[in-house]
């Protein structure tokens, strides 16, 4: 088979497209032809060598995607050949064929596609922890999204409208400012100086007087101390990601003279189980085929040309998902 891989650390450039052998399955897993596969910055880091990675190169990139089942281990109930799936983390991912644990995958009803299912799996499943679990949103909050127009952003706006809250994003340049108006945010602000009074104004202005969000979604690390302004007295921070870099050190006094809570987000500490993806995979699914959840189209690069896509994703011009087409 095709894969996607490199066998150095360092840009984009150490990636290239090889014939290497089909993989295997084992007792509990499924062999899965790819149609599509997401691009997440987790590959970035793990190419440059941020992640450690396990084994002996060629390394394959990769954790999300959708394809068809090709064949199944004996042992496997319920999955068969033919089957159309996705997934969000099985590894190896950039490749024509993966080797995937059965209960990991998630059928794919009618009107999902493809593309639909490795755009939304990482990033939604993300999103739905995050409005559900880290914090629970309520109708009449006042949300702060950063990094607003990317592919979680995007989908926690959605989120959060849908539960009736009121949403500020955050984004770096007026192209990113639009997609996050047309994903749904009330008001969009661009970093840069004083964006935070400019959040304490919008707010005060929505909710007579009381000046600060009720939660913040940090996503970008470096910008934690400025989002702790930004939420009222005994508001949330979640955060759950470092885009812009290691944030500073929080001093815990801080959050005991402002009763504000900081509480952190990894995907994998609240999809545990079987189970759990999929009532939360068919949550997402369900709000896309009733119209209430919208995904940008995403911007298809062919496996091949993976490394030109890694570029992309670097440049931080993109405002969706980004998929590898095998």
């Amino acid at each position: 088979m095709k894969a996607l891989v490199f066998r150095r650390f360092g840009g984009p450039e150490v990636l290239a497209v090889e014939e290497v052998a089909d993989p295997v399955l084992a007792p509990g897993t499924v062999k899965v032809r790819m149609r599509a596969i997401g691009l997440n910055y987790a590959d970035v880091y793990r190419r440059r060598g941020n992640y450690h990675l396990a084994g002996e190169p060629p390394y394959i990139l990769g954790y999300e995607g959708a394809g068809v089942v090709e064949e199944a281990a004996p042992d496997v109930q319920g999955v068969q050949a033919g089957d159309r799936v996705g997934f969000a983390d099985v590894p190896h991912a950039n490749a024509e064929l993966v080797i995937a644990p059965a209960d990991k995958l998630v059928p794919l009803p009618d009107g999902i596609s493809f593309e639909t299912a490795a755009a939304i799996l990482l990033q939604g499943l993300t999103a739905h922890y995050l409005t559900n679990d880290s914090y629970a949103v309520r109708p009449g909050d006042r949300v702060l999204v950063h990094a607003a127009a990317g592919g979680v952003g995007q989908l926690l706006i959605q989120l959060c409208k849908a539960k009736g809250a009121a949403v500020l994003g955050l984004t770096s340049s007026q192209a990113k400012r639009s997609s996050a108006l047309t994903a749904g945010a009330d008001e969009v602000l661009m970093y840069g100086g004083g964006w935070v009074d400019a959040c304490l104004r919008w707010s005060a202005d929505r909710e007579g007087g009381v000046h600060g969000m009720d939660v913040a979604y940090d996503s970008v690390g470096v910008t934690l101390p400025d989002s702790f302004k930004a939420v009222r007295t005994r508001g949330t921070v979640v955060f759950y990601g470092m885009a812009g870099g290691d944030p500073p050190l929080i001093d815990p006094r801080m959050l005991m003279d402002t009763s504000k809570t900081l509480t952190g987000g990894d995907l994998w500490n609240h999809v545990t189980t079987a189970e759990d993806r999929l009532r939360r995979s068919q949550a997402l699914f369900d709000e896309i085929l009733a119209g209430r959840l919208r995904l940008e189209a995403p911007r298809l690069y062919p496996l091949a040309v993976g490394a030109d896509a890694h570029r992309f994703i670097e440049s931080r011009q993109s405002t969706g998902k980004i998929l590898l087409m095998p």
